[in-house]
């Protein structure tokens, strides 16, 4: 295995086995920090793919302050983000037509276990909350990884993410008290 200077220097100097190893290295990470961001597997393929085309096109402004994949997974957020936000545009008309198909449903849908409702509820979380909560609960990420990735103070990350454990407290509160009967 390559040390990540010489891997980015053969990167950079257009050696198509290094770009894979680079690639490879990486992608199980990305993808998975894009999913969690995202939520689709289609989109988090696509968000996936871009991270890589933005991180191999900027490759060369890498000043390796922070670990390569620090900075690559700041890429993967920066892009997934705005995904989200392009898809979020698109889908708002989707969303209000399914919501009046509910409300003229009679039949009462079956109960979600807690897994579709944690999702839902980490879905439904604000986006900067969303976006602490998965980068430190589910990659684990610190505080200080997350500042720099994000361009945010360390205590903003740390209220962000005690927001957004409040917010799902109270979105599950419900189904707790559910699963106590």
């Amino acid at each position: 295995m390559l040390d990540e200077r010489t891997l980015i220097q053969r990167v950079l100097a257009g050696d198509p086995a290094a770009e894979r190893t680079f690639y490879d290295a990486h992608v199980d990470r990305v993808y998975r920090l894009a999913y969690r961001l995202c939520g689709d597997e289609h989109l988090a393929q696509d968000c996936t793919q871009e991270a890589f085309l933005r991180a191999f096109d900027r490759l060369a402004t890498f000043r390796g302050e922070s670990a390569l994949s620090t900075w690559l997974h700041a890429i993967t957020v920066s892009v997934t983000m705005n995904a989200i936000r392009r898809v979020s545009r698109h889908r708002t008309r989707e969303i209000e037509l399914d919501e009046a198909l509910e409300r003229s449903d009679d039949v009462a849908p079956a109960e979600p276990d807690l897994k579709t409702r944690l999702h839902r509820a980490i879905a439904a979380l604000p986006e900067l909350y969303r976006t602490v909560f998965v980068m430190h609960d589910v990659e684990g990420y610190t505080h200080e990884e997350i500042g720099r990735m994000l361009d945010l103070a360390t205590g903003t990350s740390k209220a962000r993410l005690s927001r957004a454990r409040a917010k799902l407290r109270e979105a599950l509160a419900v189904f707790a008290g559910e699963v106590g009967r």
